[in-house]
């Protein structure tokens, strides 16, 4: 019976440390979604491409990318094109804000778009 409370507990704790490497809160009331280990199988041009999204009273705060494997060219201007075009948008559950992505930087604006899809998946359904 200990042998089963123990693995419970445990099992319970990597949860809850998982849920905490994907979704945090601040002590302004804003989310932030890490798509690192939410989105590792949406592949840019050179691998993943993980980002965060900070939301706040169901708006998008800002999309910041994090490391990646992506040509620096390229992120720079996904980072100077299109990620301004998600601050201050209100969203809805189940509705993506549709952005278009950035001319010669297709398949890294597509899986920015898919790791911000994500991201607000995951904030609705575990806020």
């Amino acid at each position: 019976m200990k042998k089963v409370i123990t693995t419970t507990v445990f099992l319970a704790l990597c949860l809850m440390t998982y849920a905490d490497d994907v979704m945090r809160k601040e002590k302004d009331g804003t989310y932030v979604v890490n798509t690192t280990t939410l989105a590792k199988d949406v592949q840019g041009y050179l691998g993943p491409t993980p980002v965060e999204v900070y939301i706040k009273k169901n708006k998008i705060v800002k999309v910041e990318m994090l490391k990646s494997a992506e040509t620096p060219k390229y992120n720079a201007r996904v980072k100077k094109q299109m990620l301004p075009l998600y601050e201050n948008v209100k969203i809805a559950k189940k509705k993506a804000p549709e952005v278009d992505g950035v001319t010669g930087a297709t398949f890294t604006s597509d899986a920015v778009k898919e790791n911000v899809r994500r991201a607000l998946e995951y904030y609705w359904s575990h806020k």
